[in-house]
């Protein structure tokens, strides 16, 4: 018998103040058996990121030609593509050619810093392609605010990420490997 997802809930208040984006949200997120806590709360922070009534958590793992997170206009066109951990370069130019604009957020400390310097030439055409790094305490800070049910508050000011719940919270400055340009 397959192993089923393990559905948490989450509250999410976004104070984006860099865009102008103030709200909250209700995320049912769906974490495969595979997806560890801490990839799972890094889409939620891929999320607070790009926060938009319109952006939403895609089919998950098992489908690869699938966004982790994704906004759509209204004919159903991917205007935002968001992947999370370590896309395999073709993946990520697929997303450019198919969405208006991409992020791809790494984690993960060394794994992070030897997939951006195998994929970076290959990508850097890609003219509508962001790609952040958290570092690896702030991930690891993230994971451990993970509950099945959960309040999250994100702060984003200047660049600077507060994410916080009940009982703990990060705060960061996600490094930035790219940028749209």
């Amino acid at each position: 018998m397959a192993l089923r997802a393990t559905i948490y809930k989450a509250g999410l208040s976004v104070a984006d103040i860099d865009r102008g984006y103030y709200a909250d949200h209700a995320l049912t997120i769906a974490r495969h058996p595979s997806e560890t806590e801490e990839r799972m709360m890094i889409r939620i922070l891929a999320f607070a990121l790009r926060a938009d009534t319109a952006l939403a958590f895609g089919p998950g793992l098992s489908t690869d030609d699938e966004p982790d997170l994704s906004a759509r206009d209204p004919t159903g066109a991917i205007q935002t593509w968001i992947d999370v951990g370590w896309p395999d370069e073709r993946r990520v130019r697929r997303a450019c050619a198919r969405a208006r604009e991409v992020l791809v957020v790494t984690y993960g400390g060394a794994k992070a810093g030897a997939w951006w310097a195998q994929c970076a030439a290959a990508l850097a055409r890609c003219g509508n392609l962001d790609v952040i790094e958290v570092p690896a305490q702030a991930s690891q800070a993230l994971a451990a605010l993970a509950r099945r049910a959960m309040r999250v508050h994100c702060s984003i000011q200047d660049g600077h990420v507060m994410i916080g719940a009940d009982d703990g919270q990060a705060a960061f400055d996600p490094v930035v490997l790219r940028t749209q340009g």
